[in-house]
């Protein structure tokens, strides 16, 4: 994926959550922790809706467990590397067939 398409989508990531978390999303740095960042905002039925929404939008699967979500979904760079991540196998899938 390109520097340009990251930046897309660290930008959708944004809107998604934007809508979940307020506009205070759009101020936290890509490698900013959410929790620290938004406080009270981003507590752990926040981040569970988060995860969700990322879900909807992009039609793909977290498992909490595997996918180590307190991790994951711990900054706005991480939940696009792990969207990316999840487009580009199920990209993949879908070519051997």
């Amino acid at each position: 994926m390109t520097e340009n398409a990251t930046t897309t989508l660290v930008d959708e990531i944004r809107t998604v959550l934007r809508e979940q978390l307020g506009e205070g999303v759009e101020r936290v740095g890509q490698d900013e922790l959410l929790a620290e960042a938004l406080g009270d905002r981003y507590d752990s039925l926040a981040a569970l809706e988060a995860v969700s929404a990322v879900e909807s939008h992009f039609e793909i699967d977290v498992d909490f467990v595997s996918h180590d979500v307190r991790h994951t979904f711990a900054t706005i760079g991480r939940i696009a590397t792990f969207v990316r991540d999840e487009l580009e196998d199920r990209e993949r899938l879908r070519e051997r067939r």
